[in-house]
């Protein structure tokens, strides 16, 4: 069994985004960095990082991505760009041995988007796909979305749905139930 990191950094990407198809994947930017840095140890939340971030290929965010993620243009506009932003993610990050998880590949393909596009290196080890883990967990092949896993433990969603910190702060709860530290509770039949 490998060893476990001294600290997992659970991190929530949102990005531009569009329900007409007009901002691709390839030019899609991060506008909000959530983080949460929990002890490998006790499983516990030790600190968080959140930080918008400034677009600048599509820099005015469409309706639907101000309506599905409640960050409003003022937020991003006086936000750091990319690289401003990475870098004060790599201090919060310091020297700890910190692996980067994340619900499914997407954060992780968008990070690496976003530094290709501006040369910057990330701060970030290795990856934990959490969305894989929690599935192999319950012995299962479905892949939960975020506030379905938590529904199918048991526990609520906590703040606003697609905020980069809000959802860090969900999946970081739950991280123990994925990697195996605390058993899933059984379902129950309803009715």
């Amino acid at each position: 069994m490998a060893k476990e990191p001294a600290f997992f950094l659970v991190i929530d990407l949102e990005a531009t985004c569009d329900d007409e198809g007009r901002i691709p994947e390839k030019i899609m930017e991060i506008i909000e960095i959530g983080a949460v840095l929990v002890d490998g140890a006790t499983l516990e939340p030790v600190g968080e990082f959140a930080t918008f971030v400034r677009p600048v290929l599509r820099p005015t965010l469409t309706d639907f991505c101000k309506k599905l993620t409640t960050i409003t243009q003022a937020d991003v506009d006086g936000a750091p760009t990319f690289p401003a932003a990475i870098e004060a993610l790599g201090r919060f990050v310091g020297d700890r041995d910190a692996l980067f998880g994340s619900w499914g590949d997407y954060d992780r393909k968008q990070f690496e988007i976003d530094a290709n596009r501006w040369g910057v290196p990330l701060p970030l080890q290795g990856h934990m796909n959490i969305k894989k883990r929690f599935s192999a967990a319950l012995g299962e092949t479905t892949r939960y979305g975020m506030a379905s896993a938590l529904e199918r433990l048991a526990l609520p969603l906590l703040g606003t749905h697609h905020r980069g910190i809000d959802d860090a702060r969900n999946i970081a709860r739950i991280l123990p139930y994925a990697i195996g530290r605390v058993p899933i509770p059984e379902t129950r039949p309803t009715g």
